[in-house]
């Protein structure tokens, strides 16, 4: 039982053009490019059965709603919604960033770099925080939305909407990981999946299976700025993950699908300039990053100790219902609150997010401005590595979903106020459509 909700940004406006700051006005437009966008993205989709639509009533979303719809043969109604507007910024609706700048040179510091702290005023001077209003907005529209799409229906929503309560409502999703609004990024017409399951402990269990995915668009990873890049890649699939067995740190190779897989991120990011590489030193990670160097000559893979898979223990090599025979308590206990689970003979996931962050931030230092680093290691490592960049906790690994043969991109700031970014997560549109369809396997 599964509520997925498929989160759109709408497409390039005019004031997105001008750089001018939209909040909730609607004086901007959607121009040609972003009406082309949004027709890109309703093809993308148009094959995915979809429940209910709902949309900011605002014409810059509304418009790349009816122009999404276009392309879809059922042509659904959608709901427009005042709980989807976008953030409520006063007086600087309309000004360029620059203009804020220099007229509000201390609020807008705040705003760049603990938005979660602004403080504007109204025309009559009333003060009021942006994020922390747009927050509780984004709450009761989920609220309202689980409430009409119970997580029993099975049900499929497209939300198309804008930049800030997008992120406001991803935010959410993930339990309001604290200073989370700049961790993300979401693009002009960009994808991004969630999935809402039933949960014993709490309203539900939320999985970010996709973040802003924008290849349907242009065929290719969002443009690298002047910061570090690390582009994180879980390896492609073994036997093992298409049986369901828990690997560990057993070292199993790659089977010909994972090996295909590999080839096909190879091949995706084969125009992406790499500088370095690093692996974990087990065998299925080291081949995927071998794949992928094919079209990048003259690079040698760094191994990491560090970002080898979570040692499972007496785990290692069972299948799951073998597993509940003999620790049933305990395989529950993995499932719902993975941080208080100690594996019999094996490691926490604690133990493995101090190596693997460890791992990581040498990585990370090792690169200069605009350099960009393959990574690949695995799934529990990939994990940790997330939740610790989205501000999240060891007990939140199943929100994060990687895919075999995924592809995350992660942005590193130049500037000692900015946190890494998580510029997309869990692409697996090269090895076919928007949805990761790749083997749940075991973890």
């Amino acid at each position: 039982m599964t509520l997925r909700l498929l989160l759109v940004r709408h497409g390039l406006s005019s004031f997105n053009l001008e750089r001018r700051i939209q909040g909730r006005n609607d004086l901007s437009t959607l121009t040609p490019e972003g009406k082309e966008q949004a027709i890109k993205t309703g093809k993308v989709l148009s094959n995915t059965p979809i429940n209910a639509v709902y949309s900011s009533p605002l014409q810059r979303a509304a418009d790349t709603t009816r122009n999404l719809l276009q392309e879809f043969k059922s042509k659904p109604k959608p709901n427009f919604d005042q709980g989807l507007l976008e953030i409520e910024l006063g007086t600087w609706s309309g000004m360029t960033s620059d203009e804020v700048k220099e007229n509000f040179p201390e609020i807008y510091d705040t705003w760049q770099t603990n938005p979660e702290e602004l403080v504007l005023k109204t025309s009559n001077g009333k003060e009021f925080q942006p994020i922390k209003e747009l927050k509780s907005q984004a709450a009761d529209f989920i609220r309202r939305l689980i409430k009409e799409h119970p997580l029993e229906s099975n049900d499929t929503i497209l939300i198309v909407a804008h930049n800030a309560i997008l992120r406001c409502i991803i935010l959410q999703l993930l339990g309001q990981p604290k200073q989370g609004f700049r961790r993300l990024k979401l693009d002009n017409a960009s994808i991004s999946v969630f999935n809402l399951s039933p949960s014993l402990f709490k309203p539900y269990q939320a999985q970010l299976e996709c973040l802003n995915n924008t290849v349907h668009l242009n065929s290719t990873l969002h443009k690298n700025s002047n910061y570090a890049r690390v582009i994180l890649v879980r390896h492609g699939e073994t036997n093992w993950n298409l049986e369901g067995r828990f690997q560990g740190q057993i070292d199993i190779p790659l089977n010909d699908n994972g090996k295909a897989q590999a080839a096909a991120a190879g091949l995706f990011l084969s125009m992406v300039r790499l500088e370095k590489a690093f692996s974990s030193s087990m065998s299925r990670p080291q081949q995927t990053a071998q794949a992928i160097l094919k079209h990048h000559p003259g690079i040698e893979i760094e191994l990491q100790e560090g970002l080898i898979e979570i040692g499972h223990g007496l785990w290692e090599g069972k299948l799951e219902s073998e597993i509940r025979m003999k620790w049933p308590e305990l395989l529950e206990t993995w499932k719902t609150h993975p941080e208080k689970v100690q594996m019999p003979e094996g490691e926490t996931i604690q133990d493995v997010w101090a190596r693997a962050e460890n791992s990581w931030e040498k990585i990370c230092s090792s690169l200069t401005s605009a350099q960009t680093a393959l990574v690949v290691a695995h799934d529990a490592v990939n994990k940790t590595i997330l939740c610790k960049l989205l501000g999240l906790s060891p007990a939140d690994i199943w929100m994060i979903k990687q895919g075999n043969g995924a592809i995350t991109v992660v942005d590193i700031p130049t500037e000692p106020t900015q946190p890494n970014v998580v510029t997309c997560l869990n692409l697996t549109s090269h090895l076919g459509g928007v949805f990761d369809c790749t083997t749940s396997g075991a973890l």
